[in-house]
């Protein structure tokens, strides 16, 4: 049985025409595989509000979050009111949206009333969750409008975690029984919407799976129904060889191995939740990145790779990050503790060491912010490092500074002739904190100052352009 998994992010679902988009792909892939399972992310924006709105309810801020909570209403609303759907198909999509929001309003209010904080992180997943719950059930709708049996399909029965909300960790074992018990007798009779992002405990508790978990969703339902693809639906033509915002000749890279992949979406490409090649890679299931817009278009494949040629320098990525300096040699273990304890508390991340170096004198330590932990979480970590610090009279002689990580991704990078010579001599004008090649054999990495990246950024870029 030939089994797609397609994946739609939150600007492939946002407008009329994007669902548009997103019913005529439906309709043509449901010709061509035996069995389709769509994943969808909340409406671009949802999640950010309703962040804003936990944060808010946890502040006893009733006006604020009522206020987001309404915002949300009306917008859903409003794209409901302008889709091609029967009387009957909208009148009860605009009453399942009113109630969620209802049930989101007061779970609000529990934890404004709250004396404790033990309630807060299971109560803000299951309100940060509430966007996934509204775009599956419009895009369901819109399917059965179109004659084909959607259904939205809450994943919190069905991906099943620890207990670390906000970034909860699959347990596969348990998903894959619930899986094959609630979704697999569903396949070829009915296509499932199902809601990226969010998961349950085993007694049902609401959890996520991090900022941009819904790829993460497609991949894991894809392991466990043993899927022949996964796409992921964007609204470029697939990963580029950098940030096409920031750089204008950034191209289309029409294939990558898996490794390469891992290290773009670790790094800062943003089209890809990090967690979600791992398991895509042991079960070797392709991945593509496509344009909704362009479904015409190859898009980028992603697969084992034994095609790509070694030692071609594919893409270069810029992610935020933060140094840690000191007069200082010996253990680290207790610094990266302490350090990633802070992390934990202020952006809901683990602290990921990029580079550690040291001399007899001294040590310097870069630790990766990921994008997904949202624009803020550089300076609240910032912010949050430097008073732990400050505070610690074991720990006072640390400098915390923003810096900026540039990566060269290519598979056996350092296999290619002369190319740690061409990223240097892009380099040569430019500060460097610290150089790494990463234990894959497919990144090199620059720490910079984040003054110098948009103009490394491009040089490096221009050293993949003509050498490709």
């Amino acid at each position: 049985m030939r089994t797609l998994v397609m994946k739609f992010g939150g600007t492939t679902v946002g407008n009329t025409t994007a669902l548009t988009q997103v019913v005529s792909i439906v309709l043509q892939e449901n010709e061509r595989w035996d069995r389709l399972i769509i994943v969808v992310s909340a409406l671009e924006g949802v999640t950010d509000a309703l962040i804003e709105a936990a944060r808010l309810a946890q502040l006893s801020n009733r006006r604020g979050y009522r206020r987001i909570a309404a915002t949300i209403r009306i917008r859903h609303l409003a794209l409901v009111e302008k889709l091609p759907l029967g009387t009957s198909e909208r009148n009860a999509l605009q009453a399942d949206i009113d109630q969620m929001l209802f049930d989101m309003l007061e779970v609000c209010q529990t934890m404004a009333d709250a004396t404790s904080e033990d309630l807060i992180p299971t109560k803000t997943d299951t309100i940060i969750g509430v966007g996934e719950r509204l775009s599956a059930r419009i895009v369901a709708a819109l399917l059965r409008q179109n004659n084909l049996r959607g259904v939205a399909v809450d994943a919190i029965e069905l991906i099943i975690t620890d207990t670390t909300y906000g970034h909860a960790k699959p347990d596969m074992q348990l998903t894959q029984a619930r899986i094959n018990e609630h979704l697999e007798p569903m396949l070829g009779r009915i296509i499932p919407v199902v809601t990226g992002f969010i998961a349950g405990t085993p007694n049902g508790t609401p959890t996520t799976l991090g900022r941009g978990g819904s790829d993460y969703t497609a991949s894991i339902l894809g392991v466990c129904v043993n899927a022949t693809e996964t796409w992921m639906w964007t609204t470029v033509d697939g990963l580029m060889s950098t940030d096409p915002q920031l750089i204008e000749n950034a191209r289309v890279i029409p294939e990558l191995s898996y490794d390469e992949v891992a290290e773009l979406a670790y790094f800062g490409a943003k089209i890809l939740h990090s967690r979600m090649i791992g398991p895509l890679k042991k079960k070797q299931i392709p991945l593509r990145v496509k344009n909704v817009f362009k479904p015409q278009l190859p898009g980028t494949l992603i697969h084992l790779g034994t095609t790509i040629p070694q030692g071609e320098l594919r893409a270069v990525t810029a992610i935020q990050g933060i140094s840690l300096s000191a007069s200082y040699s010996g253990t680290l273990a207790e610094i990266s503790s302490l350090v990633n304890a802070i992390l934990h508390k202020t952006i809901g991340s683990d602290a990921d060491v990029m580079i550690s170096a040291q001399s007899s004198s001294r040590t310097f330590l870069t630790f990766v912010i990921p994008t997904a932990s949202g624009p803020d979480a550089v300076h609240n970590s910032l912010i949050a490092l430097n008073s732990s610090l400050a505070e610690d009279p074991n720990h006072t002689g640390w400098q915390v500074d923003q810096v900026s990580v540039i990566t060269v991704i290519g598979t056996d990078i350092d296999t290619a002739p002369g190319t740690l010579a061409r990223i240097f001599a892009a380099a040569n004008d430019v500060r460097l904190f610290a150089l790494s090649q990463g234990p894959s054999r497919c990144s090199i990495s620059l720490v910079v100052q984040p003054e110098d990246t948009d103009y490394l950024l491009k040089q490096v870029h221009d050293v993949i352009i003509n050498s490709g």
